[in-house]
């Protein structure tokens, strides 16, 4: 008779590690992916982003997609666009379909609540005081970001966050301990997006990149302050959803759903969405052949301005001309607003190309740090899209192994993809260690298999 085999018992093999506190153990830190952080307006207190009771901004409305969509400015760097909106708390629900994440699917309560077993207290909802955790914990923090800027300068907000955070836990150390701590790291736990702000800090810090074009000094200053970054779900090669959604612009929610009053979610536009350069970002690299020509199969460079213009993608499509007069509603002429909405399409390629580079490059990480991996590879996902050279119309071609929304070879960054088999996986990253498991984008995290490797990460290994 075959024994029935049930989800392990967490509590039962991890609640004495969880229970003996070492006063070296890391205090950790959770970074959500893209949508993960609430918005709101610091001016006004409205929510931007992360409330679907009615209170969110609305960018087809009048007088809201300047707030929504990130400013733009001929002349000025993408870091010096700035406005009022700014990151208040990380999510750990998202409502709607967008970008891939499925209705009602729970984004880092999961993580969450893997942390709460290891018997680590989130500081929000202590500080909040939803939570009485007494002295009996460890710390955990949620970094909450502006996730429409750019990655990179995010990685600069991290710097700033765990700088400010490793001086909270010292504090702490001393009134639960009496004494001085030496030497903190922390252990991140990153998901989607968020990998990659993380990947870049360990291996730059908080530089921004260089205004030539050139790749910032390799030092791993992020690297001295962390001991293990647990990546889950992260497209270290980008996601074709990312370029579908900016050049098409991203309907939320169904539209039977709408009209018969299910959800009342909004639509944002690709004159709003085409101003985020975080998108450009997560964008496929073209040399691993993720946009080809439909009739030739030759590689058609996305980072190339001119083809959005070519093909009215994104910014440049021309039914946007009326987004574009409410997000540059204080420039009065519609030809003058164009140029600078190709101005700022051209400044988020070219700083996604970089970004890119950034991490591409292949080096070997200082020891002290560990990098690890968990990757869906169960779920068809987007690998191919081929366009119309004469139209720019294109459509998914081909799908291969992920979560749905990021590809197996994107989450460990395997440069054999658009070239000949190779026996090993190339990749600029080395990693410790990796973990697949048979499930979507966000419902890994709740996945028993994840949770069990986690704490033995964070308590035993």
């Amino acid at each position: 008779m075959t024994q029935e085999i049930k989800p392990p018992d967490l509590n039962a093999l991890y609640d004495e590690a969880a229970a003996k506190h070492h006063e070296s153990r890391n205090p950790v830190i959770v970074i959500p992916g893209i949508l993960g952080s609430r918005l709101v307006d610091r001016q006004t207190g409205l929510p931007v982003w992360g409330m679907f009771d009615g209170a969110y901004l609305d960018p087809s409305k009048h007088g809201n997609a300047a707030m929504v969509a990130l400013p733009m400015q001929r002349g000025k760097a993408l870091r010096a666009l700035k406005d009022s909106v700014e990151a208040d708390v990380a999510l750990d629900r998202l409502k709607i379909r967008v970008f891939g994440v499925p209705v009602e699917a729970k984004a880092y309560a999961g993580i969450l609540e893997t942390l709460g077993a290891a018997g680590y207290q989130d500081q929000q909802l202590a500080e909040a005081g939803a939570i009485d955790y007494g002295n009996d914990h460890f710390t955990c923090f949620q970094f909450a970001y502006d996730w429409r800027r750019s990655n990179v300068e995010n990685a600069g907000r991290l710097a700033e966050f765990i700088r400010e955070k490793e001086a909270y836990v010292r504090k702490k150390h001393r009134e639960v301990y009496g004494k001085d701590r030496g030497e903190i790291k922390f252990d991140i736990v990153a998901h989607s997006m968020g990998g990659l702000i993380a990947r870049y800090y360990l291996r730059y810090g908080g530089q921004s990149l260089p205004s030539d074009g050139s790749l910032p000094q390799l030092n791993w200053a992020g690297a001295r302050h962390v001991n293990q970054l647990i990546m889950v779900g992260t497209p270290n090669s980008g996601s074709v959803l990312a370029f579908e959604d900016l050049a098409k612009g991203k309907k939320f929610a169904p539209g039977w759903a709408q009209k018969l009053g299910v959800v009342s979610i909004p639509n944002y536009s690709t004159g709003v969405l085409g101003t985020y350069p975080s998108l450009y970002e997560l964008m496929p690299r073209t040399r691993h052949r993720a946009y080809v020509d439909d009739q030739t199969d030759d590689i058609v460079n996305v980072y190339d301005v001119g083809n959005w213009e070519r093909y009215g993608w994104g910014l440049m499509q021309a039914k946007e001309s009326s987004q574009l007069d409410a997000i540059l509603s204080k420039v009065s002429d519609r030809v003058e607003r164009r140029e600078i909405a190709r101005d700022h399409l051209r400044k988020c390629l070219k700083n996604a190309e970089q970004f890119q580079r950034s991490l591409d490059k292949k080096v070997v990480p200082p020891v002290e740090v560990k990098l690890r991996l968990v990757a869906g590879d169960a779920v068809a996902t987007k690998e191919r899209v081929q366009i119309q050279l004469d139209s720019g119309v294109f459509e998914a071609t081909k799908y291969g192994p992920g979560d749905g929304i990021v590809l197996r070879s994107s989450a460990l960054g395997d440069e054999r993809v658009g070239k000949g088999y190779a026996p090993k996986v190339q990749s600029s990253m080395v990693l410790d260690d990796v973990l697949f498991l048979f499930r979507d984008h966000l419902t890994m995290t709740q996945d028993p298999i994840f949770s069990d490797n986690v704490l033995y990460r964070l308590l035993e290994e």
